[in-house]
């Protein structure tokens, strides 16, 4: 079965998605299901220094004053998936050599693990993961070679996210037609698994609303 994962290194729940989906996958692996999954790119600060700044001054520019209720939560249910995010350390960031790395790393075979790596540096770390030596250094963990390609694969999925009017993050997309947005619970990920197995059809690519909370986030 074919996934895509539309997810930016910088979306709190792409990270929890990222986890859910993850238990999911090994569960459906366990039954004898073969699964195919790519991450793919998607941008929600294009213009994001790469120089990096304190994310928290970034949120408040964004969301106001309830910026620290907002990732108080995101806090919590990270940590009933064993997940860990220290916002107060984090750097504000642009991801597109991050997914550019982790384009390379999926032609490689480890795109999952190159995700995971950066999430965990991201929101974990306060790493800047817009910063050329920190990923080296990300990637030689992980066991990547960057060989410095990726740059127009990355352009040419994030036009393809921009075609399927995809505007929040993160979304899974099963087979090319049926899709999920949201960092659900693992054990919907099992529902929509045995589904996508057995059915044919298409599931219409729903709007995400404005924002970071409930689950996805949106430019």
């Amino acid at each position: 079965m074919k996934v895509d994962i539309f997810s930016d290194v910088a979306c709190p729940w792409c990270y929890i998605g990222h986890a859910r989906f993850a238990k999911a996958a090994e569960r459906f692996r366990a039954k004898g299901g073969r699964l195919e999954v790519t991450m793919r790119p998607f941008l929600l600060n294009p213009d994001a220094p790469q120089t990096g700044e304190p994310l928290m001054e970034a949120l408040e520019r964004k969301f106001g004053p309830n910026f620290r209720a907002m990732s108080g939560r995101v806090a919590e249910a990270g940590a009933e998936e064993g997940l860990e995010f220290d916002f107060e350390h984090a750097v504000h960031t642009s991801t597109a050599e991050a997914h550019r790395l982790i384009e390379v790393a999926g032609r490689q075979g480890l795109g999952h693990e190159m995700a995971d790596r950066l999430f965990r540096a991201y929101f974990t770390e306060g790493l800047n993961v817009g910063d050329a030596g920190v990923l080296a250094r990300l990637a030689a963990e992980v066991g990547v070679e960057d060989t410095g390609e990726g740059a127009d694969e990355v352009r040419s999925q994030l036009q393809r996210a921009r075609a399927l009017g995809i505007t929040g993050v993160p979304l899974f997309l099963f087979e090319d037609k049926y899709s999920v947005s949201g960092a659900q619970p693992a054990e919907v990920f099992d529902q929509v698994l045995d589904e996508v197995a057995e059915r044919t059809g298409q599931v219409p690519l729903a709007p995400a609303a404005d924002g970071c909370d409930d689950g996805y986030c949106a430019v």
